[in-house]
Order: structure tokens, then C-alpha cells, then sequence
């Protein structure tokens, strides 16, 4: 993984908890925003842990470009923001999850491990953020949707981070029509990104936030 982050203290400190982790480990390093898409380049790693309050960085920019040159990069937001609008701003980018500095050692670790296999992370302060977002509109009933059953459970597995490889494996079908299952869903309910997916399947109780970093 590459861990990109400004304050020298504050990396060398992550650097050194998660080097005494058997299965992480860090391959690169970026003290500023320029300098991300070269190290990523350069190492071609994994796992993007990204520090997105840093001098020369558009964060949202630098991670939609980095997921549309490396779709299989998972990109992980580390910040002390917890602002609901910048969080979707940056999953909807294709951030694969969000953990919040002020949180043990142990989120990020799991957050690591999630997307190494493909899954989205969000720490509890963040899913419990957007579930209230998605709360506050909920539609009662689940009849409402526009969707098959299959296309349900798609969507349940997108909210619980699941990519389209995943889905194709725990449903025991092609990747095509996972891909298929998930361009029809986006394309009926009018979605186009991960965030808006997750806050879709929380308002129609297709999942529940406490289940969203279980699966």
C-alpha cells in the first residue's frame, strides 16, 4: 500500500503501527498532493491510503483520476473531515472508503483489509452520518422499487460494499451479469455512483447501517 500524508510525524507513526501488521504493507510514501499519482505509478500498489487535507491536492479530482487510470485501486480517505457533502463527493469520485483519524489503529487496519478484497469501508461515524442522511427520506415501503428481486439483493450486496466480482462470486453467476444486474439498477433508479447506491439501499431498508462493515 501507499500512504499519503503531509505531517512527516503523523506518517512515520501510521507507517510504523502498520508495519507491525503480517499481512499490510508499505510499499510507497507521499508527503504531498502532486506527488500521489507518480508514487502510485511507480510502485503500483494495491491500496491507497490518502490523507486528503494536503498542500497541491484536489481530492476528489486526484481520486477520480487515479480510479479511472487504476480501477482496481482501492482508495482509502483518511481525515479528520466528517462533513456529509465532502464525504459523498468523494466516494461518488470512487473513494473505497472513509475512516476518520480520530479512530483506533484497528478501523484503519480493517478498512486496509476490506478493500484488499474488493469491499468498501466505512468507519461507524461515517455509515451512522450518512444513514441519518438516508433516513430522513425514507420510503416506507419496499414494493416502491423499481427493481426484480435479484436487482434487490444487487443493490443490498452494493450497500455492503461488495464490487461486481464479489457479487459474482456470492451469487454464483457470471461477472457479466453482475455487471449487467448493476448497470440495469443504476440505470432505473437514475444512480450513478457507489454513494448514492449505499444511501438508496439504507432509505428503502434493503440494509441496515450496522450490517454495512459486517459482511
Amino acid at each position: 500500500m501507499v500512504l499519503a500524508d503531509d505531517h512527516p510525524v503523523v506518517r512515520a507513526g501510521i507507517k510504523s503501527m502498520l508495519e507491525k501488521v503480517p499481512d499490510i504493507r508499505v510499499v510507497g510514501e507521499a508527503s504531498e498532493g502532486s506527488a500521489i499519482e507518480r508514487v502510485v505509478e511507480q510502485v503500483a500498489p494495491d491500496i491507497l491510503v490518502l490523507d486528503v487535507n494536503m498542500p497541491a491536492l484536489n481530492p476528489v479530482a486526484v481520486t477520480r483520476a487515479l480510479k479511472t487510470r487504476y480501477p482496481a485501486l482501492g482508495i482509502l480517505i483518511l481525515t479528520a473531515y466528517d462533513d456529509e457533502e465532502y464525504i459523498l463527493g468523494l466516494l461518488a469520485a470512487g473513494a473505497t472508503g472513509y475512516v476518520l483519524k480520530d479512530e483506533a489503529l484497528d478501523t484503519l487496519v480493517a478498512a486496509i483489509r476490506a478493500a484488499s478484497r474488493g469491499e468498501s469501508y466505512l468507519s461507524q461515524k461515517i455509515a451512522a452520518r450518512l444513514a441519518r442522511r438516508a433516513i430522513a427520506t425514507r420510503q416506507p415501503l419496499a414494493e416502491e422499487i423499481p427493481l426484480t428481486a435479484r436487482e434487490c439483493h444487487v443493490l443490498r450486496l452494493i450497500a455492503l460494499g461488495l464490487d461486481n466480482d464479489a457479487i459474482a462470486e456470492k451469487l454464483v453467476i457470471s461477472k457479466r451479469t453482475a455487471q449487467n444486474h448493476v448497470s440495469a439498477i443504476y440505470s432505473k433508479l437514475n444512480l450513478t455512483s457507489r454513494a448514492e447506491a449505499i444511501l438508496y439501499a439504507i432509505r428503502h431498508k434493503l440494509v441496515d447501517v450496522n450490517e454495512m462493515n459486517e459482511s
